[in-house]
Formats: structure tokens, sequence, C-alpha cells
């Protein structure tokens, strides 16, 4: 059976997603702008982390505040999208945009709190409820309602609702803790999501030309491209030898917009939000790791160590700019696994369903029988060769 693709779809011209390039330019100039500013703040009044020769390795103190760099950028970049969408809807359009962007302040604030003073991990993931709940308030839920009809449930409006609530809550405890773990070495959190990002800007190039929703698909376009335009205009500054980190306000920033995206591909089918899912396979890859690792060998869950996929990498000898090559790699092996497998015509949901299944099983068995599970040493660090 040969695959067909329908990238472009064919009740809006592509042009229409052209139209909000803006956003990118200006997400891009205003973060690159603001985290070049960023960095002398931190310097100047001493944000910077520490290295502590353990999970902490670099060599002298590193700048933080890159997260507030790239929520500058993006907040330029959805008001832009304001500013140059002219839908009917645009009420509504407004309300998810903005109502994303406070979720996303909440996060990246609490990040930065937890930079500064160490807050404690329950009082972290309340805050992350938090910000979940701006998205339940503004209606940013899933639509379970096919998932529901193919189990033969029947739901109240009122149970319904509480479901709703309780997996935007999953996806982003997920999401933001998961790029948390992610962000360890000069480069890797912000250049995965970028990758994460771009794959899901095709999904809602695709979906927005398919003309699948009036208010989705803007919403979708301005922001993806306000997240890449953000993350981009960082990277320069992030990148190895990095002057600036992200910090947790960063990676709970870019989890929090990356969840929320899923949950605007959840808008109607189960296969955009699945897609999405498998898009984010790296950081789920990572986290699953790494929970694994520590229930296995009896450690703390919260507890940092140095026994990511990435670390064991270093470890194991390879370099710091081929181990972010490689997670690079992989997360585009997973982005483009995703988006092609959304845009097949002729696969079916549930062989779908099944199809992404395999895949992390099999990633999960390659994971295991590489010994990626072992913790040795006081940090979970792997001994090195002499």
């Amino acid at each position: 059976m040969l695959i067909e693709l329908n990238i472009i779809g064919l009740q809006r011209p592509v042009t229409w997603v052209l139209e909000f390039w803006p956003v990118l330019a200006g997400s891009f100039l205003a973060a690159l702008a603001a985290t070049a500013l960023c960095k002398k703040i931190a310097v100047k009044f001493g944000i910077v982390d520490k290295p502590d020769n353990t999970v902490k390795t670099h060599k002298e103190p590193i700048a933080y505040l890159g997260g507030i760099g790239m929520l500058v950028g993006l907040t330029v970049g959805v008001m832009t999208g304001l500013a140059v969408f002219k839908g009917e809807q645009f009420s509504r359009v407004f309300k998810w945009l903005i109502a994303i962007l406070a979720g996303g302040g909440i996060a990246c604030f609490l990040g930065l709190t937890d930079d500064i003073f160490d807050i404690k991990p329950w009082q972290k993931i309340l805050g992350q409820v938090a910000a979940a709940m701006v998205l339940v308030f503004a209606g940013v839920t899933p639509d379970i309602s096919q998932i529901t009809a193919f189990l033969h449930l029947s739901l109240s409006p009122k149970f319904e609702m509480v479901v709703q609530g309780g997996i935007v809550i999953f996806f982003v405890l997920g999401a933001t803790n998961s790029l948390n773990l992610l962000d360890g070495l000069d480069g890797l959190c912000a250049g995965a999501t970028a990758i994460i990002t771009l794959a899901m800007l095709i999904l809602a190039t695709h979906l927005a030309t398919w003309g699948f929703s009036e208010v989705g698909d803007p919403v979708r376009i301005i922001l993806c491209l306000g997240l890449v335009g953000g993350v981009f205009g960082f990277l320069p500054f992030n990148r190895y030898p990095a002057k600036i980190f992200m910090g947790d306000a960063g990676s709970m920033l870019l989890g929090f917009m990356v969840a929320a995206l899923m949950m605007l591909f959840a808008e109607s089918i189960p296969r955009w939000w699945m897609a999405a899912v498998v898009v984010f396979g790296l950081p789920i890859l990572d986290t699953a790791t790494a929970l694994a690792r520590r229930l296995l060998n009896k450690r703390p869950l919260f507890v940092s160590d140095r026994g990511h996929i990435y670390d064991q990498m270093l470890d194991r000898g390879i370099s710091l700019k081929k181990t972010v090559a490689i997670s690079y790699l992989l997360t585009a092996f997973y982005a483009v696994f995703g988006v092609v497998m959304a845009v097949t015509t002729k696969i079916r949901t549930v062989y779908a369903f099944f199809i992404y299944a395999a895949l992390f099983i099999l990633s999960g068995l390659i994971i295991w029988k590489n010994g990626y599970l072992k913790m040795e040493g006081l940090r979970g660090k792997l001994p090195t060769k002499s």
C-alpha cells in the first residue's frame, strides 16, 4: 500500500499561513534583544547558576534569566499575531491566546522563583497546576467525545469536564517537568523544543489549509511561530559554550507552551493529539527512562542525578557537541514519525495508536538493552573508563 501524504489542504491557500510571518520575525528579534539584556541584568545582580561538580558540571557561573528573554519574544509574537489576524472569530482567538500566554507567564515566573530561591517540589507542582487551570477556565481542553464513544462510555457533562481538566493538568505537569529534565546541556532543551515546535507547525499548517477550525487554526499557527521565533532568538546565546541558561523559568515556559499546543491538537480528532504526543517523543523517553531508573534502583524520584540519556552519552565518551547533535536527530526522528503518521491518509486512528505504542515499546527496549537503566555511584553517574 502506497503512503499518501496531503500536507497542504484544499480549503485555504498556504498564503493564509504565510500572512502570519510577522509573528516569527517579531518574536525572534524581541527574544534576541531581550535575552542579551537579561544576560547583562543577571550578571549585574548575581543571578547565575554556579557549578557543583556533580549535576552542574559547567566550569564557571553562567547567567540565568534566559527564560524571561524567550517569554518577551513569545509575548511580542502573540501580540503581533493578534494584530495580523483578521478572522471573524477574533474574540475567541484573543481569549485563547491571552489565556495561554498568561499560563505561560505563571509557569515562567514559577520557574524563575525556583531558580532564585530553590522552592520545594510540591510548591512547583502547585504552581504548575495553577498554570494548567488557566487553560481549563479558558476552554483550552481536549475533546474526548470520540474516545468515550469508541469505548462505549457515557459521561455526564460535569464528570466529562473533570476528566478534561485532569488531562490538561497531567499534560502540563508532564511536559513542563520533561523539558526541565532535558535542560542539562548547552543548547539541548532549546534546540529540541525548536524541532518539536517546527513539526507542530507543519501539523498546524496541514490543519489550517484543510480549514479544520476557525479558532484553533490561527491560535496554533500563531503559537507555533511565536515559540519558534522566541527559541531561535535565545539559542545563539545558549549553544555551546553557553553564555546564558534558560533555567527553570525557560524550561517550564517551553513545557507549558508545548502542553498547550498538545491540547489545541486535541480539539476534536484524536489522531492529531496522538501525533503531537509522538512529536514530543524524546522528552517523554528521557523522563520515562529517568523515572524507571530511579524506581528500579530505589532512588528518590525528585532528586537530580547524572543518569539521563544525554549524561550517559557523555559518560560513555561521546563529546558534548556530538551528544547534543544525536539528541537533535532523535528528536527529529520522533517529530518526522509523528508528522508522517498524522498526514498519511490510509492509516486509521486506531491502527496509528498501536503503531505509536509499538514505537515507544521498541524505544524502551533499546534503552534497556543498552544499559541506560543502570545507576551506579552516589549521583547515578556511570564509572568512567580509565
